[in-house]
Order: structure tokens, then sequence, then C-alpha cells
């Protein structure tokens, strides 16, 4: 009897060593953080790239929906589209667009043709090329005040 109990204590004392043990290593391995895991959190970091945008995601941040404007591919060197007119799809990132062609800022074709690629995520707005519209001064308004000028004098 004296025997029986002699070996219960000393699988109980035995199985108390090895759960401290156990315990032990595991608090080891959550405390330190694995060098695994900060790479795999750096990577992610580096991975993540400005998603380029399509025609009209460019076009919604400009007046009138780039109308009049001055867009091209990133990848043209000196070409671009003079913005004449959109169809727009209920989305607003979806359509067909039509402009006139320049190459090194002069028109090369006057009437409007319709420009391909348009879905595709290249695309860029210029805006070193002055709109149409600013880069000619009205010249109505000058004759205008002459005409005013010779009725009054009359």
């Amino acid at each position: 009897m004296a025997n029986a109990m002699c070996s219960k204590i000393n699988t109980l004392q035995n199985s108390s060593i090895l759960k401290s043990t156990f315990t032990f290593i595991r608090t080891l391995s959550t405390s330190s953080p694995s060098p695994s895991s900060d790479a795999a959190s750096e990577t992610t970091k580096k991975s993540k790239r400005r998603k380029k945008k399509n025609f009209f995601e460019v076009a919604q941040f400009l007046p009138n929906w780039g109308i009049g404007y001055h867009m091209a591919k990133t990848h043209w060197k000196e070409v671009s589209y003079e913005i004449t007119k959109l169809n727009l799809y209920k989305d607003g990132k979806h359509g067909k667009a039509w402009g006139i062609a320049h190459k090194n800022g002069l028109p090369i074709v006057d009437a409007p043709k319709k420009i391909s690629g348009v879905h595709k995520r290249c695309w860029r707005y210029l805006p070193s090329v002055v709109k149409a519209s600013e880069s000619s001064p009205t010249l109505t308004s000058s004759t205008d005040s002459d005409l005013k000028v010779e009725t009054q004098a009359s």
C-alpha cells in the first residue's frame, strides 16, 4: 500500500513538472514576435501600388467632365486629345468619348474622332496644354465696344 501511494505521488509530481514546462515554453513562443511575421507585414506595405485611372476616372474631377481639356495616355509623348463629347454610362466609370487629336499642341485633324482605349488604366490630364477657349482672346468683345462708340457718336 505504501508503494502504491508513493508511485501515485511520483506520477502527480512528474505530471505537474511537465505541465509547468509546457506552459513555460508556450509563454516563450507567444511573447516574442517571430521574424517571419515582421517580414510579411513589410512586404504587404511595399506591395501596395496606387491604382492607375481610366479615362472617366480622370475626367470626373475636371470641370464639365473634361470637355475642352487635353488628356493623354501615360506612355504617349507628344500626342493628346482635346475632349469634345462624352457618353457616360450610369456608373460614371464607363462610356464613350470623342476628341480632336493633337500632336505637339497642334490639331492633326479638325474633326473629332472616337477615342479608343478609354477603359484602360493609363490616362492622365495634361495641365500644361491650355484649354482652347482660354488660349484665344475673344475678338467679339473688342468689336462690340467699337460699334457702341460709333453708335454713340452718331
